[in-house]
């Protein structure tokens, strides 16, 4: 029994958006500008390089690991360490990020504005159903 829709939303867009970092890696350099990476690392992945791999990587890895949470949380998975913290954060993260769309252009101007824009509404709609899904669970966490 689904004991939350909106972590089991969560869970899909954060699953969908690791498998959209895999394919950066497996389809190279048009995937990165096509996702708005930058021009940078677009370059990278076409000279062969390493960097481009591993941090994409490590984010898909991330963000199949708050999949994970998500589904865990709405009771579909068994139950992780630190869960209530756990969703908690990752809320926090996505709204943060969400939010924080004018200082991510201003520290990281080799991406578009358009990517800039959709990444961050993507993220926030994201985070809310991470927080929409932790109030909706809240009680059954118990005092752990």
């Amino acid at each position: 029994m689904i004991k939350s829709r909106f972590l089991l939303l969560a869970a899909i867009a954060s699953g969908m958006a690791a498998l959209a970092h895999l394919g950066c890696i497996v389809f190279g350099a048009s995937w990165y500008r096509f996702f708005g990476a930058g021009e940078d690392m677009a370059q990278m992945a076409e000279q062969g390089l390493l960097y481009p791999t591993l941090v994409t990587t490590f984010i898909a890895c991330v963000l199949a690991i708050w999949s994970c949470y998500a589904l865990s949380g709405a009771g579909l998975l068994g139950r992780l360490p630190f869960l209530r913290t756990g969703l908690c954060l990752i809320a926090a993260i996505y709204l943060v990020r969400g939010l924080a769309v004018v200082p991510m252009m201003w520290l990281i101007p080799d991406n578009s504005l358009l990517f800039w824009w959709v990444s961050s509404a993507i993220c926030f709609a994201i985070g809310i159903l991470y927080l929409l899904g932790v109030k909706q669970v809240w009680s059954s966490f118990g005092a752990k």
